[in-house]
């Protein structure tokens, strides 16, 4: 009777283990911020999908995608959603996908060091306004992202940190600039 016991434990922590890992694929694949053109509008938007109908849909079969989120709600949250027609579950129409392909051979508008690999995660690159303020892309609108991408300069993750830390605490800052040395008058160091 234990080894009964024992199988149905086994079978059960394996059905958990698949379900979950399954379902973390699943929220990889269709997670995320997309870049979309509204039918309505003809403009460029940004939508997210509702990730757990579409893993849950995915297991039965036909997958049933369904917007969880779009720039122009809740006013228009009623819409027919034809951009769905749109998506094509591949990385290129994801935003992270498009700020990596923005970011990529560009160099920091202040310390000039090229982007190399793109940290979406930890040390996220951020912007520098057309007023001279670093923002990070989470204060940017979902609906200005692309008007960001055209006026804006990227801005590596340790700039953006040092301009916010002289921003909000200048009178914790001093400029110890070294004046430059003048070359046309010779030198004696020995008197």
């Amino acid at each position: 009777m234990t080894f009964v016991y024992v199988m149905i434990a086994v079978m059960i922590v394996a059905a958990v283990y698949f379900g979950v890992r399954y379902f973390v694929r699943a929220s990889q694949k269709f997670g995320g911020e997309r870049v979309i053109i509204c039918p309505e509008t003809g403009k460029q938007a940004m939508v997210e999908l509702d990730v757990r109908r579409a893993a849950v849909s995915s297991l039965f079969g036909q997958t049933d995608l369904r917007l969880e989120n779009c720039w122009r709600w809740p006013i228009k949250q009623d819409c027919g959603q034809e951009c769905l027609l749109q998506l094509d579950m591949d990385e290129k129409c994801l935003v992270r996908s498009v700020l990596e392909k923005w970011y990529r051979d560009k160099v920091c508008a202040f310390c000039e060091r090229p982007f190399d690999e793109i940290d979406l995660a930890d040390h996220k690159p951020a912007l520098l306004n057309p007023e001279g303020v670093t923002i990070e892309w989470k204060q940017v609108p979902v609906s200005v992202v692309m008007e960001a991408m055209g006026s804006c300069l990227p801005v590596c993750w340790n700039c953006h940190i040092a301009q916010t830390f002289r921003r909000e605490h200048a009178d914790l800052i001093v400029d110890r600039t070294i004046p430059p040395i003048d070359h046309t008058e010779p030198t004696h160091l020995y008197h």
